[in-house]
């Protein structure tokens, strides 16, 4: 079947679509074509979901649980999901009643946007940034207006970055920590400046928490939760069960926000997709409440440390003067490839195709990102394949470097 000259509705005209699915979509091609691909693209961990998790999602179904879940999540899975965040946040209280239970992260995100911004409204979003942020704005015919990150503070942004790039139009930012795709993690200090100027301000802020727990310092990142109340009237936080819990494929997640928006946020959602399965749902609320789980994370997150370690020694010892973002959470590596332009490569994008084609090594250009000079390398694998990668990318760059790329 086939239709000459289609073009999509407006509502399409301005997305791009996925950098990360179409690096995905060809790593399997070429490997179905028996051709040796170590992928450190991917942005979901290689471990299994926790047993407990299996164990109830399996359960719901031989009870029979195949039928719709409440559009806004099951009061077990949000009850759950508020003493979490509440245990994570030094036990500040938190109401199951501004918890809205979502397909994923990315639909909380999509969400919160439509409920919140629209036609000619100007929407801040720190960069290098998750590249679904934009096209989300997009779709809601609002504006994203990208601010880019410092180099000689990890890429992050501060209020006087933000400031310059607000005006009249601005009625909210986007803001993720801990960042993907860099690693970076945002202080508490650093929080609580953001936060307190858009409240300042009167701008909305939707927070991006979903790696929070994958967090190398002590305990969880920080998190707009750790603020004071008076700083939330206008703050909507996201997270979910997905890459901190090895849950991808459940497609669960949740935003927290005040009451009255949540609610329009579920009124949205049932007019779209309405909730995750109830399977879905009974597998994450063992996540949030099973403390074997919580046992589980500890070891995934004391792998991640240690590959985090492996990479970062690598560029260190191998390439030397390659400039990166020293992660302080997720399970990404971000670095910068514009030293190795020339000839044939005059961007992040044109490096990874060839890295890809000449390397066998799958990354994903920073164009994905805001910034096509740096690359998103992901260790979400496994040990053996992610020294393999390193490597490959070490031979690759010296050979470029030998002959003049």
């Amino acid at each position: 079947m086939s239709l000459v000259n289609f073009k999509p509705s407006r509502n399409l005209e301005r997305v791009r679509p996925s950098g990360a699915n179409s690096v995905s979509e060809d790593v399997q091609r070429r490997r179905a074509a028996g051709q040796d691909v170590v992928d450190l693209s991917a942005g979901e961990p290689e471990f299994d979901s926790p047993r407990a998790s299996l164990d109830a999602g399996i359960l719901a179904l031989q009870q029979g649980g195949t039928h719709a879940a409440p559009n806004a999540g099951t009061l077990d899975l949000r009850t759950a999901a508020a003493r979490r965040l509440s245990l994570l946040s030094a036990g500040r209280p938190v109401n199951a009643d501004n918890v809205v239970i979502s397909n994923g992260a990315k639909q909380a995100v999509f969400n919160a946007c439509f409920t919140l911004f629209s036609v000619g409204d100007e929407v801040l979003v720190p960069a290098p940034c998750c590249w679904s942020y934009c096209e989300i704005l997009r779709l809601a015919r609002a504006k994203p207006i990208t601010v880019p990150g410092d180099a000689e503070w990890s890429l992050k942004v501060g209020v006087d970055q933000l400031d310059a790039a607000a005006n009249a139009q601005t009625k909210g930012i986007i803001l993720s920590t801990p960042v993907n795709p860099t690693g970076a993690v945002y202080t508490r200090s650093e929080l609580k400046r953001i936060v307190g100027w858009a409240k300042q301000r009167g701008f909305w802020i939707i927070s991006d928490e979903l790696y929070r727990r994958l967090h190398y310092g002590s305990g969880p990142a920080p998190s707009v939760l750790d603020l004071p109340d008076e700083l939330l009237e206008r703050v909507v936080m996201i997270t979910g069960v997905s890459q901190a819990y090895a849950m991808s494929g459940w497609s669960v997640g949740l935003a927290l926000g005040p009451q009255p928006l949540v609610e329009w946020m579920a009124v949205l959602q049932s007019c779209t997709t309405g909730g995750p399965s109830r399977p879905a749902q009974c597998a994450a609320t063992a996540a949030f409440t099973d403390d074997r789980v919580e046992a589980d994370l500890d070891r995934m997150l004391s792998e991640f440390r240690a590959r985090r370690d492996v990479v970062v020694h690598h560029f260190r010892g191998q390439l030397p003067g390659v400039e990166f973002v020293e992660p302080l959470g997720t399970y990404y590596f971000f670095f910068r490839v514009d030293g190795f332009f020339g000839a044939g490569i005059n961007s992040a994008t044109k490096f990874c195709e060839r890295l890809l084609t000449e390397g066998g090594v799958a990354l994903l250009a920073g164009a994905a990102f805001g910034d096509d000079r740096w690359v998103r390398l992901s260790y979400a694998t496994s040990g053996k394949m992610l020294l393999e990668g390193l490597a490959r990318i070490s031979e690759f760059t010296k050979a470029l470097a030998t002959r003049g790329t």
